[in-house]
């Protein structure tokens, strides 16, 4: 067997994974990525790419206050009696470092979205905005060949492969048909997307996630750190003290083992796909397959069985192994179903969730992993299959789209064709249709619609707060976030429940070094992104809680394994 020798090892190529390369190298370690899937990026590369970092500096450089203390206060709120205080404590006092070390030395650009709330503003400790950051757009050209080797973003959330950001640019096409400066701002965009595809086969112009891991990979590439694909550690190495060594791993060429002097760090993106651990641990999916992720393939928990192998523990006491978001699933045109996460329909006035019984059971405006919650606690009452339906009218639709069907003037025949939309011309049909409860369908939409009307909703207060506002209509008055259903023809989306990534992961302490069954460090083992488990106690306080910690453990790793203490 060929051997290798390095000082750091990584496993994995999302955000935890380069993140911890690009600070150990930066700090003149020999550093090695090891990526099981023909394309690197992982869970990142199609993510929305936000990370929730309190204390950033481009909130510091807009002038917004806020502190590691009000932060402390908020997680703590949030992880209840998960609260793990050294880590948590580790994680506000590196962070902003981490994002100072990221922009002063390498690609790593960020933007502040200013009025991207946490998800429960109004808890102690919550802020309107200013925590979550995301990456500046990047010139994928940049990265020359090693383009085609990262993981495109995922199709779902793109139009027609072009990646759209949030915030201002999302409100342009969602205003393209009724302002001409959006009609003029989206047009450019789809030239320059028309160009990019015809010259080099794929966008160019990298956002979210996507031009996260862009910028992450391109500072590997200019400090020499070697990604290598489609390249599976088949097992840890261990030495007479029981110290990890390195690993063994299969590539193109054959097996290889590589000698990690300082360590061996595992960031494989968590166990989104692998269904025994589904079935343990994902109480809406009694066999492990009852669950959709937009998830890559090959994050089938790999990271998680290398450290048992070796004696780590998994924290599966969490109240929520991960982060919960609902899922349509639309029909491809080779017949198989993809994966569409609702993150902004829920908001938009005239949009609504029910479940088989006709009635709503959740503010739809509040954070997907909360709505997921409330849609399998009102299901399993129901005794009903787990799932749940938006329902919206002809004018919200054709504004705001519902899932993966756009709004005007995208033509969306093909989605009812597919039976991925569902039409009826009443309320009544439309329930029918859906299997839900006619009678209670139509009491449900003209209790909802009375209020409505005026801006109201008694029942569930959607609207209520800043994160509910943040992905509303501003242009809607008075509540950005609530409208009647009024006009047929009316529509609805089937969804399930899905995840954005893991919580339950292997236990760390503060340096993220897997620790044993008896709590001590393994020594020469270390875990980062979704393979750690979570420091939010099973909860998802606010945009960005996995990429956060995730760069912010990956820059503490990095220099902890360099011995760097600045």
């Amino acid at each position: 067997m060929n051997e290798y020798n390095c000082d750091v090892l990584v496993v994995g190529s999302g955000a935890g994974g380069l993140a911890t390369a690009v600070t150990a190298a930066h700090h003149r370690q020999n550093v090695l990525v090891v990526e099981k899937e023909p394309v690197f990026g992982g869970t990142t590369a199609r993510s929305g790419g936000w990370m929730w970092v309190p204390g950033n500096a481009p909130a510091r450089r807009a002038g917004v206050q806020d502190s590691a203390e009000k932060a402390r206060i908020y997680l703590k709120h949030e992880a209840g009696r998960h609260f793990d205080a050294a880590r948590v404590d580790a994680f506000l006092s590196e962070a902003p470092k981490a994002v100072d070390f990221y922009e002063q030395n390498t690609s790593l650009q960020f933007d502040l979205g200013p009025t991207f709330a946490d998800y429960h503003p109004d808890a102690p400790g919550g802020m309107p905005g200013g925590r979550s950051i995301v990456a500046k757009p990047f010139d994928g050209r940049e990265l020359r060949g090693e383009i085609k080797r990262l993981r495109p973003p995922l199709q779902e959330i793109t139009f027609l492969g072009m990646m759209i950001g949030s915030g201002k640019e999302l409100l342009h096409f969602f205003n393209v048909t009724r302002s001409p400066v959006s009609a003029f701002y989206v047009a450019r965009l789809f030239l320059k997307f028309l160009r990019d595809m015809a010259f080099h086969g794929r966008p160019m112009r990298l956002m979210n996630g996507n031009a996260l891991i862009g910028r992450l990979a391109k500072s590997c590439f200019d400090l020499k750190v070697p990604i290598w694909t489609r390249s599976a550690v088949r097992k840890l190495l261990k030495d007479d003290r029981g110290r990890i060594i390195g690993a063994e791993v299969d590539t193109p060429t054959g097996a290889v083992k590589v000698l990690a002097s300082k360590g061996v760090v595992l960031a494989a993106g968590g166990f989104p796909q692998d269904p025994v651990r589904r079935k343990a641990l994902f109480p809406h999916a009694p066999s492990g397959y009852e669950h959709a992720s937009p998830a890559p393939p090959g994050n089938t928990g790999d990271g998680l069985r290398l450290a048992e192998a070796v004696g780590a523990t998994v924290d599966d006491t969490l109240p929520h192994a991960a982060a919960w978001v609902p899922i349509s699933r639309p029909v491809k045109t080779d017949g198989t179903l993809g994966t569409f996460p609702h993150f902004v329909d829920r908001s938009k006035p005239g949009v609504i969730a029910i479940t088989r019984s006709g009635r709503r059971f959740v503010n739809e405006a509040e954070s997907y992993h909360d709505f997921c919650q409330a849609m399998f606690k009102r299901c399993t009452e129901e005794g009903s299959e787990v799932c749940a339906h938006f329902i919206a009218d002809h004018r919200t639709f054709r504004k705001y789209g519902l899932g993966y069907a756009k709004p005007a003037p995208v033509p969306f025949g093909a989605q009812i064709k597919s039976g991925y939309l569902i039409k009826g011309d009443t309320i009544a049909e439309l329930a029918c249709k859906i299997g839900a409860d006619p009678v209670r369908l139509e009491k449900t939409v003209q209790m909802f619609n009375t209020y409505a009307r005026k801006g109201e909703d008694p029942e569930f207060e959607k609207g209520s707060t800043a994160y509910n506002r943040s992905l509303g209509d501003p242009e809607h008055k008075p509540n950005p976030c609530v409208a009647p259903l009024e006009r047929g023809p009316f529509y609805a989306v089937k969804l399930v429940i899905g995840d954005l990534g893991t919580f339950a992961g292997i236990r760390c302490d503060e340096k993220s070094r897997v620790l044993d069954e008896k709590g001590k460090p393994i020594e020469g083992l270390f875990a980062a992104g979704n393979d750690a488990a979570s420091i939010m106690g099973g909860n998802y306080p606010g945009g960005g809680i996995t990429l956060g910690p995730a760069i912010t453990f990956g820059y503490i790793v990095g220099k902890y394994l360099a011995g760097a203490n600045a």
